[in-house]
């Protein structure tokens, strides 16, 4: 970056003061209010177990993407107990958690349960090491609970080869932080007047511009932006997931970043998108409820039905969504039991007419309910 140039946002002389054209985007938050409004219709009709495992689908899948966008692969076993235990919802046996996945759990329950609740820095602090519960980014020791100090240089976001790297933004200097989050706080515990959807666009936006720690902006810009969106809703749980529709349309999410963080304080196209991408969020939630009330049916149809406790397991992993297909070697490998035991156990599911051979051949016979 040469001296004196204006590349990015925060260079601005009027910085921090974001606009936006209120009327560009009238249409956009009416489609989002609207797709709320049918699903939160077809919620009130389903009674209060339903609402709590949608609501548990919804926050794991929130859980499980906001790491999957930065390269990070929880376990959604894990993430779906450790969220069960915490809001009380019975969902038979609990998976093991390990402290990462509880990290990023306490983040986002915090975020969404306490939304009336002011951000501060020391929430934000807070948000932060129970990211990085070790100490450590990887191999690396980082700043736990504190904002960056630039030690190592400026925080940059880069991609390519270390010979050939480029750098898609450069955020403003550790020096400058205390200043930028007092503003930032500042504005986001006032009422500054904007509708609730665009300050929650504004301030994922804005916090990931500041990038103030040296690791896990991305995903703490995300909880932040749920947590406007709670307070949009009026409501702390939720239904729908904006960090899986954003993992679904990474590329696109960065692409938009980058250009709104190297251009003007007119944020109208990051706000276009954000909307955007919040109404696709909002109707692939109807999948999810649709999703939980087949579950639910398929347990009210097999009630009577014994079977055991790998059988039960393995049958809410498909019910869940599970990837790829099923075979016997994957079952004994999820149900840690033996080859001649997942074959027993499948071949009683058949038998009962719980399962069936899949259609599609291949070397392995692969189940289906």
């Amino acid at each position: 970056m040469n001296s004196g140039d204006k590349l990015y946002v925060w260079q601005s002389p009027a910085w921090p003061q974001w606009e936006f054209d209120l009327r560009a985007l009238a249409e956009p938050m009416a489609a989002v209010s609207r797709a709320q409004g049918v699903l939160l219709g077809r919620l009130t009709d389903v009674g209060v177990a339903l609402r709590d495992q949608a609501s548990l689908a919804t926050l794991t899948d929130d859980v499980v993407k906001t790491s999957a966008i930065e390269g990070e692969q929880l376990d959604a076993a894990s993430v779906r107990s450790s969220i069960a235990r915490r809001l009380g919802v019975d969902i038979g046996g609990l998976a093991p958690v390990d402290r990462h996945v509880e990290g990023v759990v306490e983040m986002v329950l915090d975020a969404t349960l306490r939304n009336v609740d002011p951000l501060t820095e020391q929430r934000l602090f807070g948000w932060h090491a129970a990211l990085f519960p070790t100490g450590f980014s990887g191999m690396s020791r980082i700043r736990i609970g504190a904002w960056r100090d630039d030690a190592n240089g400026p925080m940059q976001v880069v991609s390519g080869p270390l010979h050939r790297q480029r750098v898609h933004f450069e955020a403003p200097p550790a020096g400058a932080l205390a200043t930028e989050m007092r503003q930032f706080l500042k504005w986001a515990n006032a009422d500054t007047g904007e509708p609730t959807l665009i300050k929650a666009g504004l301030a994922h936006l804005w916090f990931v511009t500041v990038h103030p720690f040296e690791d896990g902006n991305g995903r703490i810009a995300r909880a932040v932006g749920d947590l406007f969106l709670a307070r949009a809703d009026g409501s702390p749980q939720r239904f729908y997931s904006l960090s899986a529709q954003i993992e679904r349309e990474r590329k696109n999410y960065y692409e938009v970043l980058e250009r709104t963080q190297k251009a003007t304080l007119d944020a109208t196209e990051w706000l276009t998108w954000f909307l955007a991408t919040l109404h696709s969020a909002v109707d692939g939630a109807q999948h999810t409820l649709d999703r939980v009330l087949a579950k639910t049916r398929f347990w009210q149809r097999w009630a009577g039905t014994p079977m055991n406790e790998r059988q039960v397991k393995l049958l809410n992993r498909l019910l869940d969504g599970f990837e790829g297909k099923l075979t016997s070697s994957k079952w004994a490998v999820i149900a840690k039991s033996s080859p001649d035991t997942a074959l027993r156990d499948i071949a009683g599911l058949v038998k009962l007419g719980v399962l069936k051979k899949a259609a599609a051949g291949g070397r392995s016979t692969a189940y289906e309910l």
